[in-house]
């Protein structure tokens, strides 16, 4: 029990920059605290007092505002920073090393008693805050789950969820992550250097317009010689000046 508690503080350490000595870890970190009463909870779950564990796990609700069901498996060097309002349901399944922010709710879609409600977080997965990874499909090893991200489909390792509904951003194309963050080994809040690829796509399509529009304005201008040297009339509304704004709707877009 010792040493699993001084492998929690360690990864706390390691991976909070403000965290500065192994009592105030102990003493005043929330997430420290409800991972030591689950484990209680959840030996009480395994054997048979499904109440105690249920009073246990009410009680941490209460002292550290994560909740826990007391069901639910969690593995070694979890990190909860800050902590404040993250749920976890009765069959979800938290792997070695991950880091889960606040406001994090691991939730099901499924009423049916008995089944696989809730997700599995692979290892080393990143949970950024206010996220909601609902239902019982997995999320890979190594993946992040950007904030306020709402997740109902599997999440292959590597990638990284964003948007609401979350769209996956594979490994390769987001390679490079935060300096500092890749320095400590995780990235903080999920957070992914690329924008989603709704936003990508959208760029794309503006920027295709407005060069469509640039060919149109040329053509015009073309035609305009033509049809002075032939003595023709141009047509009234032949556009041969550029007015599309693809600037201001990719600002509109996102950055």
């Amino acid at each position: 029990m010792f040493s699993r508690l001084r492998s929690d503080i360690q990864c706390i350490l390691e991976r909070d920059p403000a965290a500065r000595s192994t009592w105030e870890v102990l003493t005043c970190y929330p997430g420290l605290h409800a991972l030591i009463l689950h484990r209680w909870a959840h030996g009480c779950w395994n054997h048979g007092f499904k109440w105690l564990g249920r009073f246990i796990s009410h009680l941490s609700r209460w002292f550290t505002g994560i909740e826990i069901h007391p069901g639910a498996r969690i593995g070694n060097g979890v990190f909860f920073d800050h902590g404040m309002g993250i749920v976890i349901g009765e069959t979800a399944e938290i792997g070695d090393g991950c880091t889960i922010y606040h406001g994090v709710t691991l939730g099901g879609t499924s009423l049916y008693k008995g089944a696989k409600r809730h997700p599995t977080l692979g290892r080393d997965v990143v949970v950024g805050a206010g996220a909601k990874v609902l239902g019982g499909f997995t999320v890979g090893d190594g993946a992040k789950v950007g904030s306020n991200a709402v997740v109902t489909k599997p999440v292959p390792a590597g990638a990284t969820a964003v948007g609401n509904p979350a769209r996956i951003i594979q490994a390769e194309q987001d390679a490079k992550r935060e300096e500092v963050a890749s320095k400590m080994g995780f990235s903080a809040y999920g957070v992914t250097q690329n924008d989603d690829p709704l936003s990508q796509a959208m760029r794309g399509l503006i920027d295709n317009a407005a060069s469509q529009e640039h060919q149109i304005a040329l053509l015009w201008k073309a035609l305009e010689e033509v049809c002075a040297q032939q003595q023709v009339q141009m047509p009234g509304d032949a556009h041969k000046t550029e007015a599309f704004e693809a600037d201001k709707l990719n600002q509109l877009v996102g950055k």
